[in-house]
């Protein structure tokens, strides 16, 4: 046994519990078990220590969904640079949403927090700059903003919702509702199943980039003037 507390400390000496390993363990648990299963108990447990001992480096639930939070938003690209502003909002997009699909607790929590971190306002205020860049005025960018990541966030609920994860589910459960369903009682989603969503080669990846590209091409920094 005195061997056995030796190795645990000395693991424990090799890496010291901080902050930022309270914060990716949480992570982890609300990608395991969603966010309600977040108690310090749970945190605790992967870390092997006591519940109280995560109080040294976070002051609560609270501060740890602020820096959960704040550890997706740095894992989500920021716009590029090198481009043009349309490109560059695209990218970023395209890179929410493979990250919240990686976490699926965050997508409601993303906007939520009072004390937003610095990658949380780093990657804001990149995503204006880009807007200012390309020629919007503030009011505009504003528009944009909250019309992109309306959308961005309510097609991964949406998205994340789904009784399917890939085209072999997509195809088993969509081929059964149309079994099921009478043709000619539901006409038109009959039509739209097999005429669109069981032809072979269908994304619901696809209608994420069909929409996004509708909003980018519907604004223009031109605009600003009349806005």
């Amino acid at each position: 046994m005195g061997a056995g507390n030796k190795g645990r400390r000395g693991a424990s000496e090799r890496t010291p519990l901080s902050r930022e390993r309270v914060i990716r363990t949480a992570v982890a648990v609300a990608d395991e078990k969603g966010a309600n299963a977040l108690t310090m108990r749970a945190i605790a447990g992967p870390l092997g220590v006591e519940a109280m001992s995560l109080y040294h480096h976070v002051a609560g639930r609270e501060d740890i969904l602020d820096g959960m939070v704040d550890a997706v938003f740095g894992e989500i690209d920021l716009p590029p640079r090198d481009t043009d502003w349309k490109s560059a909002l695209r990218h970023r997009a395209d890179s929410a949403r493979a990250v919240l699909r990686r976490h699926p607790w965050a997508v409601g929590l993303m906007d939520s927090r009072s004390q937003p971190g610095p990658a949380t306002l780093r990657h804001h205020d990149a995503v204006i700059g880009t807007l200012r860049a390309g020629g919007f005025s503030v009011p505009m960018a504003a528009h944009a903003v909250s019309l992109i990541d309306s959308y961005l966030y309510g097609f991964v609920l949406q998205e994340l919702s789904l009784p399917f994860t890939g085209a072999a589910e997509l195809d088993e459960v969509a081929g059964a509702i149309v079994r099921d369903m009478p043709a000619d009682t539901y006409p038109h989603l009959t039509e739209l199943a097999t005429e669109h969503v069981l032809k072979p080669g269908y994304d619901y990846a696809d209608e994420f980039a069909f929409g996004l590209t509708l909003i980018l091409d519907a604004l223009h920094p031109d605009e600003a003037a009349s806005a």
